[in-house]
C-alpha cells in the first residue's frame, strides 16, 4: 500500500511551492525589466513590460561583444574545469590510498584552506602573479582556479573515492596494470557520478566570478561576461535596461548547461549505486 496523503505532507507541499516561488522572485524582476524601455524600469520596477523591448538585447549583445566575452568565458571555465578534475582526483585518489599521517595532515591541509576569505590573501596574490608573470593571462587565472579550488574538490573526491573497493585495484594490479593505469583505468570511470557534480559547482562560481578576473585580466580583449557588464555601471550613470539584458544572457547558457548536466547526475549516480 502507498503512503498516506495526510495534511502535514499537504503543509510541507505549499511551503515547498512558496519557498520555490520566492526563489524565482529574482528571476522575474530581471528578465521581466530587461524587456522594459529604461523609463519604465525607473518608474515601475515590479510591474510587467508594457511593450517588449527586444531592441536592449540587440544593444546589449552589440555593446559587449558578446561573442568574445562568451569564448572567453568559455575558455576559461572549460581550461578550469579540466585542471581541477585531472589533479584533484590525482591528489585526492593518492592521499586517500596513503596511510601514513602525513596523508591525513595534507588533507586537513586542504580542507582548512577552504575557509581562508579570498579578500585577505588578494592583495599578496596579485603581487605573487606578477612577479611570476600570470597576470593579463587567461592561464594565470586556470592556475589561480586550480589553487582556490582545489580544496573543494580534493574534499569531494576524498569522501568519494574511500567508498570504492580497494580489491578492484589489487585485482588489476595483479593483472599487470601500473598504479597510474589502476586510477585512470578503473578508478577514474567509477567517478563520474561526483565528478559531474563538481563539474557543475565549478562551473557555477568560475563563470560568474567578478572579483578574481577583474584582478587578473585589464586587457580587453581578455574580458569574461561578468566584467564586459560591469561596463553598464558607470559613475554618474547605470543603464539598467542593458545591464539587465546583458544578466540574462549570460545566465542563459549557464541554466543551458546545468540542466543538460543534471540528467547525468542522475544516470550517474543510479548506475554507480548498483554496481
Amino acid at each position: 500500500m502507498g503512503s498516506r496523503y495526510t495534511g502535514k505532507t499537504f503543509i510541507v507541499e505549499i511551503l515547498a511551492i512558496v519557498l520555490g516561488l520566492a526563489f524565482l522572485v529574482p528571476f522575474y524582476y530581471v528578465i521581466s525589466n530587461s524587456l522594459k524601455p529604461f523609463a519604465d524600469i525607473l518608474s515601475n520596477t515590479s510591474a510587467l513590460p508594457k511593450v517588449l523591448e527586444f531592441q536592449n538585447y540587440v544593444s546589449a549583445f552589440e555593446k559587449l561583444n558578446y561573442l568574445k566575452v562568451f569564448t572567453n568565458s568559455l575558455i576559461v571555465t572549460i581550461a578550469s574545469n579540466v585542471v581541477l578534475v585531472i589533479f584533484c582526483s590525482m591528489a585526492a585518489y593518492m592521499l586517500v590510498r596513503t596511510k601514513k599521517k602525513i596523508g591525513n595532515v595534507i588533507f586537513m591541509t586542504f580542507v582548512a584552506a577552504m575557509i581562508i576569505p579570498f579578500q585577505s590573501i588578494m592583495i599578496p596574490l596579485i603581487k605573487t602573479a606578477g612577479t611570476f608573470g600570470l597576470l593579463n593571462s587567461v592561464w594565470g587565472l586556470v592556475i589561480m582556479y586550480l589553487g582556490f579550488g582545489s580544496g573543494m574538490t580534493i574534499f569531494l573526491y576524498h569522501g568519494f573515492i574511500k567508498g570504492i573497493p580497494v580489491e578492484l585495484e589489487e585485482a588489476a594490479i595483479i593483472d599487470g596494470c601500473t598504479r597510474f593505469g589502476v586510477f585512470w583505468r578503473i578508478v577514474f570511470p567509477l567517478l563520474k557520478p561526483i565528478t559531474v557534480t563538481i563539474v557543475i559547482l565549478n562551473s557555477l562560481w568560475i563563470w560568474n566570478d567578478f572579483l578574481l578576473p577583474s584582478l587578473v585580466l585589464q586587457n580587453p580583449e581578455l574580458k569574461t561576461i561578468p566584467l564586459a557588464t560591469f561596463s553598464f555601471f558607470g559613475q554618474y550613470t547605470k543603464q539598467w535596461d542593458l545591464a539587465l539584458a546583458a544578466l540574462v544572457m549570460g545566465i542563459i547558457p549557464l541554466l543551458i548547461f546545468f540542466f543538460a548536466m543534471q540528467k547525468h547526475i542522475i544516470k550517474g549516480i543510479t548506475s554507480g549505486s548498483i554496481k
